[in-house]
């Protein structure tokens, strides 16, 4: 694919199965150039053989569907442009959608009561004075922010410690009723601050955000997750609190040896138990490297008899969320070796796998024992399928245009062995043509992380350039249990190094079409850090690209939303032992030409890592430049905003041109040739 076919890539959300398991209905989004943003409607899907998709609805950004209990109304949040997401609600037979909040910083999460007659959901609340609570007090104008605590920023969010997210529970108006009309001239005047929308109760009012909040089976309760200790500890618990704000309990009551942070809290559909996705923090809180996330249950008349149902070294949750599905079972979703499957877990411990194989199941539904995933795979950016029979039956085709439209090189499974013999696994994608082809390693950020059989549209931008693409989960990666993620911790460059070159030697071994002459080298985040890390190590690479990167620990402690706890996790504390870890520390040793990317508002990795970094390359006569994206985060890459991610890749396919030229992407030499005169 070109940077300009990303309006090809559509995303989907979780399907919403409507409880008669006849069809569902999903949200697709895609960048959109003319927009410069994300733009998305409902469809509805047939889940019936023959059936075709049909639009749903037709508004700017449409996403979020979900169905209530009896399938009477249908929620979505959606959002006009340039504002945030409101909550709307599409009662049976209901041609236009009835609004329901008009929260000033917008809605991120709901859910219906079992009854269907009212609504839980999720709202960053500002302080009064800031964020345009306050006609004519703009950010520069806003009061001092007294900051007591470790936690107080996020990036994608900015500040967050004065707009927790709060619940609030509504009940749905009467759908069939008039029609909210807008007060205008003198009747705006007499409606003074009634807006004509149902009046929606906040339950919850402390600091803490208090994230995804879902009714009991029973519709007594509102269950929550939220992390009171906002000072020094990733530890968050499952709360309950009444739909009039009365009765907060702490559900979870964990070992203080081994505390969780969980997340994800559900009963199951017959209302006996109580399930949650939690990850060991330790004993310090903040335990977190390389740490699998787990299935827990508890009866729901008793919390704290608790049960760890998956074994966190050989499964990992933490890519999906919980889906109630028949009477006490569950569906989460388990990363593997660069796959996605879709388990079926029991309050006993039974696990089940319902679809496995070369993909990404990203998200799940289930209706009437009918279970409905969202999946990707190397020539499908997001489609929907019906779990049948231990397969996948497909009922969508959104990626119908990529494939038609682009040429899609599909990766071919690899494994070679490092240094020490351990076996990394990875992919080698192809350019068309016969080679010998100039190579770059792309390198996966994290670093527990994981590259798999999902469409990238990374590997597919390059492979049209001309340029075979290697990638591979280094130890640290995610996928391989929490011993392989771990071999890493205070030890960064040196096993996760000796791998990705390991895979290197071994693919250019094994593909004589692979030119070891041309390499390329390029990473983002942790991909950044190791980039950097292997060209002071490693001079066998024509050029590289440090993008987004974690450049510095020492610096990184106290700058990004993360570096309080973060840094210590993986480098550790002691300085010598941390400056033998760090990529600026041995920058006098990199002479490989080196483009470093970065995003101005990125609080995961500051940008002054990036400033730093490209100041000491200049000072060093290392040809360097430095791409800086104004109102962009950590995010660019996968969600920003269309324009710069198209111009992303322009620069890189410019910096690529300049070093490792290819027919497909020459360099500006090349590109101003003339055609030779043909006689």
């Amino acid at each position: 694919m070109n940077p300009c076919d990303l309006s090809l890539i559509n995303s989907l959300s979780a399907p919403a199965v409507h409880p008669d398991a006849l069809h569902c209905v999903v949200s697709v989004t895609r960048p959109d150039f003319r927009a410069d943003a994300y733009t998305g409607q409902l469809w509805r899907v047939p889940l019936t053989p023959g059936g075709r998709p049909r639009r749903l609805t037709r508004g700017f950004r449409d996403t979020m569907p979900k169905y209530s209990a009896d399938g009477a109304s249908l929620g979505f949040l959606r959002a006009a442009p340039g504002e945030p997401a409101q909550l709307y609600v599409l009662g049976a037979g209901i041609a236009e959608p009835v609004q329901l909040t008009d929260a000033l910083l917008g809605v991120s999460w709901f859910e219906f009561s079992p009854d269907g007659g009212s609504v839980v959901f999720s709202s960053r609340v500002p302080e009064e004075g800031r964020y345009g609570t306050t006609d004519g007090v703009g950010p520069g104008a806003e009061d001092p922010r007294l900051i007591t605590t470790f936690q107080y920023r996020m990036n994608g969010v900015g500040y967050t410690g004065d707009k927790p997210v709060q619940i609030f529970h509504v009940t749905l108006p009467d759908l069939d009723g008039e029609p909210r009309i807008e007060p205008r001239g003198r009747a705006k005047d007499d409606a003074g601050s009634e807006t004509g929308l149902p009046d929606a109760v906040q339950l919850t009012s402390d600091a803490a955000d208090h994230l995804q909040p879902v009714f009991s089976a029973d519709g007594s309760r509102i269950l929550f997750t939220s992390s009171p200790d906002l000072d020094a500890s990733l530890v968050s618990d499952v709360f309950s609190i009444r739909p009039d704000g009365t009765g907060l309990t702490r559900l979870t009551s964990h070992d203080p040896g081994n505390p969780l942070s969980v997340s994800d809290p559900v009963e199951s559909t017959n209302g006996h138990w109580l399930f949650y996705l939690g990850q060991e923090v330790s004993v310090t809180g903040t335990d977190f490297v390389a740490r699998n996330t787990a299935l827990y249950a508890a009866p729901a008349a008793d919390p704290t008899a608790v049960r760890r149902l998956t074994d966190p070294e050989t499964v990992d949750l933490s890519d999906g969320t919980i889906v109630p599905h028949l009477s006490a079972e569950v569906l989460v979703l388990n990363r593997t070796r660069g796959t996605g499957e879709l388990l079926a877990v029991d309050p006993r411990g039974r696990v089940e796998v319902l679809a496995a194989g070369p993909r990404v199941i990203e998200t799940a539904g289930s209706a009437d024992g009918t279970v409905v995933v969202s999946y990707t795979d190397p020539q499908t950016a997001g489609d929907l399928a019906v779990v049948d029979d231990g397969g996948l039956r497909t009922v969508t085709d959104f990626s119908e245009t990529l494939r038609r439209d682009t040429v899609v090189a599909l990766p071919a499974e690899e494994t070679h062995p490092s240094a020490d013999g351990y076996p990394v696994h990875g992919w080698l994608a192809l350019p068309e043509g016969p080679g010998p082809h100039p190579v770059l390693l792309n390198i996966h950020g994290g670093p527990f992380s994981q590259y798999g059989w999902g469409y990238f549209d990374e590997t597919q931008v390059y492979t049209k350039a001309g340029y075979a693409v290697l990638m591979c989960n280094p130890r640290g990666s995610a996928g391989y249990g929490q011993a392989h993620g771990r071999s890493i911790k205070e030890a960064m460059g040196t096993h996760d190094l000796a791998d990705v070159l390991a895979f290197v030697d071994g693919a250019l071994a094994a593909h004589p079409e692979l030119d070891g002459s041309r390499l390329g080298i390029m990473g983002g985040s942790y991909g950044g850090y190791l980039t950097a890390w292997t060209i002071a190590h490693d001079h066998r690479f024509t050029a590289a690209v440090v993008e987004r990167g974690f450049l510095d620990p020492l610096s990184f402690v106290g700058s990004a939303d993360i570096g309080w706890f973060f840094s210590a996790g993986y480098t550790g504390t002691d300085p010598a032992a941390v400056r033998a870890q760090s990529p600026m520390a041995v920058v006098d040793a990199v002479r490989t030409p080196t483009f470093v990317v970065h995003s101005e508002d990125d609080l995961r990795c500051p940008v002054e890592q990036a400033q730093r970094y490209y100041t000491a390359l200049k000072l060093r006569s290392v040809p360097t430049e430095m791409l800086l994206f104004p109102g962009e985060n950590h995010e660019l890459s996968r969600s920003g905003t269309p324009w710069h991610r198209r111009r992303r890749f322009e620069h890189l396919l410019a910096w690529w041109s300049r070093w490792l030229p290819t027919p497909q992407n020459p360099s500006p030499e090349q590109a101003r040739e003339p055609e030779p005169v043909r006689a």
